[in-house]
């Protein structure tokens, strides 16, 4: 069994300027990104390449429309290398931009196309939470189906994964909350992942260290704290991305694409709002499994007996840095709780096989009943 792959070339710089010193960004670059982003650090540095605002195709996470549009703008330039230099819809985006994307980009999505590889791609986060980065899964809502899905093929791996903490200073502090709750879903779910390994378990379990250790400073001093701990979450992330990117997620990212879809909720956001549901879920199905380690991870952190509740003490815990919400304050009406648990199971198959124990149709419903 193959334990351990990192594909692309990981590079740290701590600013922007030192990133460009070595990469020398130029006319054969198409540089995708967001004016926010564009203005502090590239602007300043004169550099004369050809540029992409994602914001100007649409808001929000990727979608198979948002992708057709750039995909469209793409063709009046000649270049070799795709720097994505933003969030996780870029960097998701970007993926898909250097293949030879077809008209519609639903049917590469839909395995209707082949993926082939055209373009050089550097990937430049600027959040602290997808680790897509490190990984070959790159989601799109599909908006004619009202889902979200994801392709993970050889050709939507990165060549270069740059992190650089100084361009995540300016991510707001919810979002700089749900984006870093989302690396701590990608940590523990590859940990308990049967396709884990000494080697990814490594990569999650020192980011759920330097997270959950982060966020203790958070609370105790406030939302400021995070701005003097950048590079520890940005290292996390990564971490928990090589971690995923080898052993997988599961039923929690599976079940969040459905309120994800529908009600258009950052990924972060909707991931954190079925974590530690899952998480008990699991608990009353295997109580005696992995998932003792798990909850004596966390027991540790949060000072709590591991025999106890430890995931409604997490809960409690994260509840701290942003507050949780219903399923019906996202707008989901109780007849959804049927059409998201079979689109859940007849979409996310990639997902729900990968889970610490199988979960039936009936206890997806639970999950998001209990939820809503």
């Amino acid at each position: 069994m193959q334990a351990l792959r990192v594909v692309p070339k990981v590079f740290y710089f701590d600013t922007f300027k030192e990133f460009n010193d070595e990469f020398k960004i130029g006319k054969n670059d198409l540089v995708v990104t967001n004016e926010f982003i564009y203005e502090p650090f590239m602007k300043p540095l004169g550099i004369e390449t050809n540029l992409i605002f994602q914001e100007r195709f649409g808001v929000g996470e990727p979608s198979d429309e948002m992708i057709d549009a750039m995909t469209k703008e793409m063709k009046k330039f000649n270049f070799d290398r795709i720097i994505a230099f933003g969030g996780g819809t870029i960097v998701d985006i970007c993926k898909i931009l250097a293949l030879d994307v077809p008209e519609h980009s639903i049917d590469l999505f839909e395995g209707k196309i082949l993926p082939v590889k055209k373009k050089e791609l550097i990937l430049i986060p600027t959040t602290c939470g997808t680790g897509s980065e490190v990984t070959n899964v790159a989601i799109a809502e599909l908006k004619s189906k009202h889902t979200k899905k994801g392709i993970a093929v050889e050709e939507t791996y990165g060549d270069c994964a740059v992190l650089i903490p100084e361009t995540v200073k300016g991510l707001p502090y919810k979002f700089f909350v749900t984006s870093s709750i989302d690396a701590l879903i990608h940590a523990i779910e590859s940990y308990l992942s049967p396709k884990a390994s000494p080697f990814t378990e490594m990569y999650s379990l020192k980011a759920i260290e330097m997270i959950m250790g982060g966020y203790k400073k958070i609370i105790a001093s406030g939302p400021e704290a995070r701005l003097d701990d950048l590079r520890t979450f940005v290292l996390a992330a990564n971490y928990a991305g090589i971690a995923f990117g080898n052993a997988g997620c599961a039923a929690v990212h599976a079940l969040s694409y459905s309120i994800g879809g529908a009600f258009h909720v950052p990924h972060g956001e909707a991931n954190y709002q079925f974590f530690t549901e899952v998480f008990k879920m699991y608990d009353r199905k295997d109580p005696n499994g992995k998932i003792v380690q798990a909850k004596e991870i966390f027991a540790s952190v949060l000072g709590c007996d591991a025999k106890g509740e430890v995931f409604d003490a997490l809960e409690e815990f994260l509840n701290k840095l942003i507050a949780k919400k219903p399923l019906r304050e996202y707008g989901m009406v109780e007849a959804q709780i049927d059409e998201f648990t079979e689109s859940t199971i007849a979409n996310q198959q990639r997902l729900l096989a990968n889970n610490y124990v199988p979960l039936s149709k009936e206890e997806i419903k639970e999950i998001f009943a209990n939820l809503y």
